[in-house]
This record gives structure tokens, C-alpha cells and sequence, in this order.
């Protein structure tokens, strides 16, 4: 697993750390059951303190990307699994809010394209 910390980058270094596991793992490059290194090393190795690992791991373990077995360590969680159902649920409900302003599915779609190439950064 390789991370690089941009101290001028305009996101939080919990956020970087956070992104970057996440597209590792969403990727492939991180698989399925791959064993994170613990807080404090991960932290030692980035040169930043173990809360603002914490924090990121805080974060993945909350958007379903890794997992935490207790004194066994945090692992790579399944593929998708609990990410793909909060996508579910969130264009679910982004469908219902379209409806319930009156808009079509052009908009709605051409709204989620815009975002997401912003997002995205595309």
C-alpha cells in the first residue's frame, strides 16, 4: 500500500488518507481482505498523528470499505457490499426528491452527470 500526504493540498490529511484507500481498494490494488497496517504504524510512516488515521479509518470502516476484527486488525472488507447498498439507497432517494420537485429524468440524470464530473473532477 502506498500513500503520499500533500501538506499543500487544499483537503485534510484524514481526507487524503481516506481517498486514497478507498480508490486502492475500490481499484483492486488493495484486495479484498488485505490487512491494513495498524494506526500508530500508518501513522508514523505518513509522519502524522495516530488521531488523524484514526479519524480516516474511522471514516472507511463508517462507509463500509474496511473492516475491523478487534486485536486481529482492520482488513479490507468485501467488495461493495455495504457501499454499494448506501449508493442504492442514496439514488433512491435522490429519485423520489426529482419526482417530488416536479422534474423529469433528463434533468435528474443531467444533475447526478454534473455533479459527479465535479466530484470527479472531470
Amino acid at each position: 500500500m502506498t500513500l503520499k500526504i500533500h501538506i499543500d493540498d487544499s483537503a485534510a490529511p484524514y481526507e487524503q488518507v481516506r481517498a486514497q484507500i478507498s480508490e486502492q481498494a475500490r481499484s483492486g490494488v488493495l484486495p479484498v481482505g488485505y490487512r491494513l497496517p495498524t494506526v500508530r504504524g500508518l501513522a508514523e510512516s505518513l509522519g502524522l498523528a495516530a488521531n488523524t488515521v484514526a479519524k480516516a479509518y474511522r471514516a472507511l470502516e463508517s462507509d463500509g470499505v474496511i473492516e475491523t476484527r478487534g486485536r486481529n486488525g482492520t482488513f479490507v472488507a468485501s467488495a461493495g457490499s455495504a457501499a454499494e447498498r448506501e449508493l442504492a439507497s442514496a439514488a433512491q432517494a435522490y429519485a423520489e426528491r426529482v419526482r417530488r420537485l416536479g422534474s423529469d429524468q433528463e434533468a435528474g440524470l443531467a444533475a447526478v452527470r454534473d455533479a459527479l464530473r465535479a466530484a470527479f473532477g472531470e
